[in-house]
């Protein structure tokens, strides 16, 4: 039986970087997959793009009342369903990608934070936590040289603490981090 993955990890984690990786090793072996991506994460349109450079085609950019299993089933012969940013994704949607893997037997595996900036659970990662088979933790690093647990919002190069969960486009510089929880106090966030 097919099974539901959430392998999750603080900015800077290498989601991306695993993602592209497991989609080359399911095309060397001549396995369909099917690459999926919330449509609220806008850089880069139709492509999930790791930091190393590497890039890989999105089969489908998911809006927020896209029926995803509806859009899976369209496709044929698919082995794998990979997924990027799936914490932008809602509750029902992540039910969606669940029924793939129980009832039409695809394995999905889904890569994202867990949670925000301000310490708080993403929808999509909150339901994947609740359900998936298999979590799993990509380790990264502070500046310090801990692992890091926190993700933090930069504007214009000061850390942020408050504001809306998303914000990846907009006219000022924003940039996001990851923190162990000694460093993101330091800089003034709240636990």
């Amino acid at each position: 039986m097919a099974k539901l993955h959430f392998k999750y990890g603080a900015m800077n984690s290498g989601k991306s970087d695993t993602l592209i990786k497991t989609a080359y090793n399911y095309k060397e072996r001549g396995l369909k997959i099917l690459v999926i991506k919330p449509k609220v994460d806008t850089k880069s349109a139709h492509t999930v793009i790791a930091r190393g450079g590497h890039t890989c085609v999105v089969d489908i950019v998911a809006g927020t009342d896209t029926d995803l299993r509806a859009e899976i089933t369209k496709h044929t012969n698919t082995a794998c369903i990979l997924v990027d940013e799936a914490q932008f994704l809602s509750k029902k949607q992540i039910s969606q990608l669940y029924e793939c893997a129980k009832k039409d037997n695809i394995s999905v595996i889904c890569f994202g934070l867990r949670a925000d900036f301000r310490t708080e659970m993403f929808p999509g990662s909150k339901r994947l936590f609740e359900i998936a088979d298999n979590l799993e933790k990509l380790p990264t690093m502070c500046f310090c040289g801990a692992q890091a647990e926190f993700n933090t919002r930069k504007i214009n190069g000061k850390y942020i603490f408050k504001g809306e969960q998303v914000a990846i486009d907009g006219d000022d510089e924003i940039e996001y981090d990851s923190l162990c929880g000694a460093c993101y106090m330091r800089e003034g966030g709240e636990i």
